[in-house]
C-alpha cells in the first residue's frame, strides 16, 4: 500500500445531500479525489454496463443535452430516467429512450462495444459536479471492493465522497454506500482529518452492515422501487457487493470509462 500521497493530514469528507452540489462546483477540487455514489441506481447501472463491455459512458444533466449528442452522434444508445422511469417520446418530444435506470437492462448483448448517453436525476448531475476534481470515480456496492483497493493503492492525501440523495434529499441507501467505503479506507484516514460526515456515514454503515436488505427496505427510495413490479428486483441486485471488478472513472472530456 502507497502511503506517500497522504504525507501530511489526510483528509475523507462524505457529502450527503444534493443541495450540496452547486457549492461543490464552486469548491477548489484541483487536489481532490471525489466518489460519487447513486445506489439505486445510476451508478449502479454505470458499473453493470460498463462490466458488461460498454465502452464508455457519457453523464449529462439534462434530457436535452442527451438528445443534442445523440444528434450529432447517432450510433450511441440513450439511457435515463424521470421519477424513476424510463424517459418516453413524451418528454423528449421525439423518441424514447434504449434504457432505463436498472441496471438489469444493460446486458452484455445490448451494450457490447457501445457508448451510452445517461442522464439520470441525481446520480448524473453529482458526477458533473466534481468534473473539476483530480480525479473522479463512480462507486457501488457492485463495485466496492475493486473501488476500495484502487484507492487504497494511490492514498490520495484528500477524498470526497459524494451521495447523489433522492431528489433533493440525502438519501440512506447512498449514505450506506459512502459509510461501507469510509470503513474500508479507515486505516488509511483516521490519523488526518475525519469530518464529522464520514463518522457518521461509516457509523450507519456498521450498524446496519449485517443486514443491508432490512436497512434498504428503510431507505424512501428503496420502498418505492419496492412497490414497481418491473423495477423492485432492481435493489438485491444493487446491493451485492463486490461483485464487478472495475473502477470507472470520470474524464476531462465528460466520459466515464473503466481506469
Amino acid at each position: 500500500m502507497n502511503h506517500a500521497i497522504c504525507s501530511g493530514p489526510a483528509t475523507l469528507e462524505v457529502l450527503f445531500s444534493p443541495a450540496e452540489f452547486e457549492a461543490l462546483r464552486r469548491r477548489d477540487l484541483s487536489q481532490t479525489t471525489c466518489v460519487v455514489f447513486d445506489v439505486l441506481r445510476a451508478t449502479s447501472s454505470m458499473v453493470t454496463a460498463l462490466g458488461n463491455g460498454a465502452t464508455a459512458i457519457i453523464p449529462v444533466a439534462e434530457i436535452s443535452e442527451a438528445l443534442d449528442l445523440h444528434s450529432r452522434q447517432p450510433d450511441v444508445l440513450l439511457a435515463g430516467e424521470r421519477d424513476g422511469l424510463r424517459i418516453r417520446s413524451n418528454l423528449t418530444g421525439s423518441v424514447d429512450f434504449d434504457f432505463g435506470n436498472s441496471p438489469r437492462e444493460f446486458s452484455h448483448e445490448r451494450v457490447q462495444g457501445k457508448t451510452i448517453i445517461m442522464t439520470t436525476t441525481n446520480g448524473t448531475r453529482a458526477l458533473r459536479a466534481c468534473v473539476n476534481s483530480s480525479a473522479t470515480f463512480v462507486g457501488a456496492f457492485l463495485n466496492l471492493t475493486a473501488l476500495a483497493a484502487a484507492i487504497r493503492e494511490t492514498a490520495p492525501r484528500n477524498l470526497l465522497v459524494i451521495c447523489s440523495g433522492t431528489y433533493e434529499e440525502s438519501s440512506y441507501e447512498d449514505t450506506l454506500g459512502a459509510g461501507a467505503l469510509c470503513d474500508a479506507l479507515w486505516p488509511l484516514y483516521e490519523a488526518g482529518e475525519v469530518a464529522d460526515s464520514a463518522q457518521i456515514a461509516r457509523q450507519i454503515f456498521l450498524s446496519e452492515r449485517k443486514d443491508l436488505t432490512s436497512a434498504i427496505q428503510r431507505a424512501r427510495n428503496g420502498r418505492r422501487l419496492l412497490t414497481i413490479p418491473g423495477l423492485a428486483a432492481d435493489v438485491p441486485f444493487c446491493l451485492q457487493t463486490g461483485i464487478i471488478p472495475l473502477v470507472p472513472r470520470l474524464h476531462a472530456d465528460g466520459r466515464v470509462t473503466v481506469t
